[in-house]
């Protein structure tokens, strides 16, 4: 007889309790093997792609691109014996052996996921140590070519709809942006029809579910917002000689072929300058009461992402060099714009700098990221007219801005800091002196 198993949604070890389906890299029918990539789905940190602990015959798909699943839930079935008999289609779904143990993904080492699979309505129950039969077919309803098209419904609603036997696919939500309520789903089981509400045809509108990466972000910057004091200082400086620095080293022989950016240099200066005031590297403890100094800098660099913000990490910024930085920048900021940076990337963060002047803005005033006490800002480089030596010239001229958490920096420290990078991004030189 084959031999199923529920493949369920497991936590990548990041203490998450849900995530989104983006896609399957599967579909029922396929053979799979130990380790095969099978779906890619989006945490509120990252997309990431999970790899299935078994071989054998995939025989069902539970969830669709587009759904919120709980972290537990079983979201494929494979058959892992697909060389047994060939068993007759199943009446009812029976229960999953009493629990089975899932093995940590590949690169994670996630802790154990348990799962149960509860039987549904009308099913008889197979004994405890019986293997679990495929689950029972909903009853028939009417199907609408699908197309790509993913029915916009809350969890709550998906099941009901499964426990009624109603294809979502077949309905026409009635709230706004056209979600499918309980409602809706209730008539379609009697037989109602649905009808969906006028649309003022001057509307100009249209709605996105708030999740993923999205939701993430917005519920970090609030707690950061209105749970840390925010201080933000500015300085505007004359970064000439930088910009003639990096002409040079574009023409040197050891940077051939590195990207040296402008954020390369803040980097680079922001590490310098965090040796001298350490309090910007600290964090507050609120749970210990105590201020937590970092003797080393894991620096993070704020990316715009089709999937919305995201703060991968460079560890150990402060042991490398200009040549070192520049790469790893290069390389964190191509794989952010992939939307492929690893979840651990974006943990455990001391201090971040944000690069505002890529959209040509002059500054702002971030807020600081969770778990660190101050977030540098660079804004766009131009061209303006600057004072040298008594004289007015066309300069290079940059907008720094620095927010900081006072309960951990107080306004002297956060000066300091401020004023040491504007100083390293004026005259690179002065590097030397530290």
């Amino acid at each position: 007889m084959p031999t199923y198993k529920q493949f369920p949604l497991a936590d990548t070890a990041e203490g998450l309790t849900e995530a989104d389906i983006l896609n399957w890299h599967v579909k029922p029918g396929d053979t799979v093997t130990v380790n095969q990539i099978v779906v890619e789905i989006e945490t509120a940190k990252a997309a990431v792609e999970l790899p299935i602990p078994w071989a054998g015959v995939v025989t069902e798909l539970h969830v669709e691109p587009g759904q919120t699943v709980e972290v537990g839930t079983p979201i494929l079935t494979i058959d892992v014996d697909p060389g047994g008999a060939s068993a007759p289609a199943p009446a009812a779904a029976a229960p999953e052996p009493a629990e089975e143990e899932m093995k940590p993904l590949v690169g994670y080492g996630s802790k154990a996921v348990v799962t149960q699979r509860r039987a549904r309505k009308g099913a008889t129950p197979a004994p405890a140590a019986a293997v679990a039969a495929p689950p029972a077919p909903a009853p028939a309803a009417p199907v609408a070519p699908r197309g790509g098209y993913v029915p916009l419904a809350k969890p709550p609603v998906r099941k009901l709809a499964k426990d009624l036997g109603v294809d979502l696919h077949s309905l026409t939500g009635s709230a706004d942006g056209g979600v499918i309520t309980r409602e809706d789903v209730e008539r379609a089981a009697n037989g109602t029809p649905v009808v969906a509400p006028a649309v003022d045809s001057g509307a100009r509108e249209r709605r996105v579910p708030i999740k993923g990466v999205r939701k993430a972000t917005a519920a970090a910057m609030v707690q950061s917002a209105y749970t840390a004091p925010h201080v933000t200082e500015f300085l505007t400086i004359d970064v000439t000689p930088m910009m003639e620095f990096r002409e040079k080293l574009k023409k040197s022989r050891e940077f051939a072929g590195v990207k040296v950016t402008p954020l390369t240099f803040a980097a680079k200066a922001v590490c310098l300058a965090a040796k001298r005031t350490p309090d910007v590297n600290a964090v507050w403890d609120d749970a210990t009461q105590e201020i937590v100094y970092k003797d080393y800098v894991h620096l993070g660099i704020a990316a715009a992402t089709p999937r919305g913000l995201i703060v991968p990490k460079v560890r150990d910024a402060d042991s490398m060099s200009l040549k070192e930085l520049a790469q790893a920048l290069t390389a964190l900021t191509d794989t952010a714009r992939e939307g492929k940076t690893p979840p651990a990337d974006m943990l455990n963060g001391t201090i971040t700098i944000t690069n505002v002047g890529v959209f040509g803005v002059d500054t702002g005033t971030p807020i600081i990221n969770p778990g660190e006490s101050a977030i540098l800002c660079l804004g766009a480089i131009k061209d303006q007219p600057w004072v040298v030596d008594g004289e007015i010239k066309v300069r290079k001229v940059l907008q720094l801005s620095l927010s900081f958490d006072h309960r951990v920096v107080d306004g002297q420290q956060g000066s300091e800091f401020l004023a040491d990078v504007g100083a390293l991004l004026a005259d690179p030189a002065m590097a030397m002196t530290y």
